[in-house]
């Protein structure tokens, strides 16, 4: 016979709803006979529900009443034997348990769950959900939910702890959340400290960042202390893992707020974070105590690298090293990329010794070396001039498989070029060529500069056409070249590289032509410089006062009288005003058909005195020069006059009244000082003689250059001058007396030819051609082309 129990609500039960379950009261003998009738008795109030003994189909045999709510593990239930037995509560919670994962959710499982003979306590519950597989939380989810709407539910930490523990953020994210807020809701946060904790760690672990700071700043808000260190070390992780770096150390600054302890994890989350941020001295803080904490052995290998990288690279490289030492002391390897970051920072600070000493140490170390460290390495010390070095350890990159970089044969080819190493940077060269690596601009300048300083113009010539096959532009440097061999005096290697321009098709600038001409004028090479002006004309370009004027200085110098020709030749072809003038200079009234004055005064009314004043006093000075030696003492006198009527000398002559009348020719050329110094005497003969003015003294101011000159000149004439060391005096009165000689009226007045004379034949013997560029033939610094 088979036993079955029904269970009939009674009345009052039935009435309440999601009711209690009730517990068979008393298990009775299993056999397949009828049950024993029960005997007639007074009926136990506490017996509320009837048992239905029933056979195998399913008809009634009898009915007895005797069921009645018991307690689990108090009450006895369960006959062993003749013996009644309370059920355990391992075995009442097992049946919670085999409830929730039967029916799983749902008002199925709300029906069994109410159909139990007794209600749960919170501690049945507790054991119940604990014995639930960890895989599913579905089962546990809907038998706590169950729970929560019975009157004897209470909330506990251990519960709550054990759901956040059990549900997966991935998927479970919102109940998690919802388990958070319905615990922050209740009264006494302090007896819920491993709800928030799991709640917190389980959030942050899988990443979910915006629900994990969310909850984390609540529980600030609501000043919350129970936050565990696992707890925290999962929000920096993830916050540090994000590159949130300053919400990492929000976190850590409420970790130390709240009296947390750091342990091993912290430390190495901590500081390797606040290092990188660059907060070195408080990542260096929290180190130090790392090491003395108690239960923390030696600093990881990480937070020593990190500490070794971030203090080289922020220049504190003595705390670099003694952190790298302090690393090898402890027992650590240190890594290739450590040794890199401290070899860098040494060699990028200009500590090359102290680098290359731990290079060779790592290298003993059995390192090996980046390819970005021999790059450095060999590159910096190629420009520290150790090129004997550097070519060493170019060749050890090489043994080890590294291709060197375009930069690194750059530096090499152009240290070396620097140091004038010609076969060396050659040898560099056909190597980056061979490779394939395409030379840069900088190299190619750098070879061909040393080419040049070398004098090497054939393999200057083959390197600069390999430098326009490979694409660069060559007129600048091509014209750099030829600059180098003008400014270094080489006019024949100047000439033949502008040669080798031109059959190339390479131009070059109008200012290098005129460099090279001023060069081939100075060289005497005239020929050259003859089609070198008439290639600068030609080119548009337009000779000024100052080169012409230079050109006449020339001249001036010039004794060979088939080199004078062709300096003629060349101011022609300047095709400059200034030239027309010089020939109308020497050509009677008749071809001028105006007088020597009238025409000097309509010359100079031409010159832009605002931008050619300068030029204007050096063509004057140059000009007399050559008319005083051509013996053209009249047109010396007409020029000088006119330039002093433009003011190109307006200081020169001083009259100061009856005390002291002056003349400064410092600032002259030879042959216009002497002009200047004739015509002036005249001028102040004229105003003594005729005006009856005579000052105290005289003074010709001529510093001592043209001191020996002028006082040379005056001496012939018997003047009362005194020479001291740079000015000739006379009293007033001698200087009247001595202007009404006859031979001095004759001399002021230019009546005396000049070659006949005896000043000019003084003047020739005494200054030959060649004197003027003592002083008044060289370009003022104020005139000189800008380099």
């Amino acid at each position: 016979m088979l036993l079955r129990v029904g269970l009939a609500r009674s009345a009052r039960l039935r009435g309440g709803g999601g009711g209690v379950s009730l517990s068979l009261a008393i298990a009775r003998h299993l056999s397949f006979e009828s049950p024993p009738p029960v005997p007639p008795s007074r009926p136990d109030p506490e017996w509320t529900d009837t048992v239905d003994y029933l056979d195998e189909s399913g008809a009634l045999l009898s009915s007895a009443r005797g069921a009645r709510p018991a307690v689990p593990g108090a009450d006895p239930t369960i006959l062993s034997g003749a013996s009644a037995h309370p059920l355990p509560r391992p075995a009442a919670a097992a049946r919670l348990a085999a409830l929730a994962l039967r029916h799983r959710s749902g008002a199925t499982l709300s029906a069994a769950l109410s159909a139990l003979p007794s209600p749960p306590d919170p501690a049945l519950l507790l054991l119940a959900a604990a014995s639930l597989p960890a895989s599913d939380p579905v089962p546990l989810i809907s038998l706590v939910a169950w729970a929560r709407l019975q009157p004897w539910f209470v909330p506990s930490d251990d519960l709550s702890s054990l759901l956040a523990a059990r549900l997966p953020p991935a998927t479970h994210s919102s109940e998690l959340l919802a388990l958070f807020d319905d615990t922050l809701g209740l009264s006494d946060l302090a007896t819920f400290p491993k709800t928030f904790n799991a709640v917190v760690s389980a959030l942050a672990t899988h990443g979910l960042l915006e629900p994990a700071f969310y909850c984390f700043k609540r529980l600030r808000d609501v000043s919350f202390r129970g936050l565990e260190t696992p707890a925290y070390n999962a929000l920096l992780s993830l916050l540090l893992t994000r590159g949130l770096a300053f919400k990492a150390f929000e976190v850590l600054d409420e970790m130390a707020t709240s009296g947390c302890a750091l342990d091993e994890g912290t430390y190495q989350l901590a500081v390797p974070a606040l290092a990188r941020a660059g907060r070195i001295d408080a990542a260096r803080k929290m180190f130090d105590e790392m090491k003395q904490r108690e239960g923390i052995g030696r600093a990881p290998v990480g937070v020593y690298s990190v500490m070794v990288d971030v203090l080289a690279k922020a220049g504190r490289l003595d705390a670099a090293m003694g952190m790298y030492r302090e690393m090898v002391v402890v027992g650590h390897r240190v890594s290739t990329a450590v040794s890199t970051a401290m070899v860098e920072a040494l060699v990028r600070s200009g500590k090359l010794d102290a680098g290359m000493e731990l290079w060779e140490e790592m290298r003993r170390g059995g390192l090996r070396p980046s390819f970005g460290l021999y790059t450095m390495v060999v590159e910096a010390n190629a420009r520290s001039g150790r090129l004997d070095m550097a070519a060493k350890l170019f060749g050890d990159m090489e043994k080890s498989g590294f291709f060197p970089t375009p930069a690194t044969y750059a530096c090499l080819v152009e240290m070396h070029a620097s140091a004038g190493q010609v076969d060396a940077a050659m040898r560099l060269y056909h190597s980056m060529a061979n490779s394939g690596t395409r030379p840069g601009l900088s190299t190619f300048t750098a070879l061909l500069t040393m080419l040049a300083n070398k004098s090497l113009l054939d393999l200057a010539a083959k390197v600069l056409l390999e430098m326009k096959a490979s694409g660069f532009p060559i007129e600048v440097t091509a014209s750099d070249l030829l600059m180098i061999y003008i400014k270094d005096g080489s006019t024949d290697l100047a000439l033949r590289w502008l040669r080798f321009m031109g059959s190339a098709g390479i131009r070059t600038n109008n200012f290098i032509i005129r460099q090279l001409f001023e060069s081939c004028m100075k060289t005497g090479l005239y020929d050259s410089a003859r089609s070198l002006l008439e290639a600068y004309v030609a080119g548009a370009a337009k000779v000024d006062l100052i080169l012409y004027t230079s050109i006449l200085a020339h001249l001036v110098r010039c004794q060979d009288e088939s080199s004078e020709r062709t300096i003629m030749d060349i101011l022609g072809t300047s095709k400059h005003k200034a030239h027309d003038f010089m020939c109308g200079l020497f050509t009677g009234p008749e071809q001028r058909k105006q007088p020597v004055l009238s025409f000097v005064r309509e010359f100079f009314q031409g010159i832009d005195y605002d931008n050619e004043e300068s030029a204007a006093r050096y063509f004057v000075n140059v000009l007399l020069n050559y008319l005083v030696l051509m013996g053209q003492m009249n047109r010396a006198r007409c020029v000088w006059k006119v330039a002093y009527e433009n003011k190109l000398f307006a200081k020169a002559i001083v009259f100061d009244q009856h005390i002291a009348w002056s003349l400064d020719v410092r600032s002259l050329s030879v042959g216009a000082a002497l002009v200047a110094t004739v015509h002036t005497l005249h001028r102040f003969r004229k105003r003594m003689l005729y005006y009856g003015v005579v000052p105290r003294r005289i003074k010709l101011v001529t510093g001592p250059t043209l001191k020996m000159v002028v006082a040379q000149v005056l001496a012939s004439l018997e003047s009362p001058f005194e020479v001291s060391k740079v000015v000739l005096r006379a009293p007033g009165d001698s200087v009247l007396e001595w202007f009404k000689k006859p031979i001095v009226q004759q001399f002021l007045l230019n009546e005396i030819p000049s070659k006949a004379d005896v000043l000019m034949h003084r003047l020739n013997v005494m200054f030959p051609s060649s004197a003027p560029e003592v002083r008044s033939l060289s370009i003022p610094r104020s005139l000189g082309m800008p380099r």
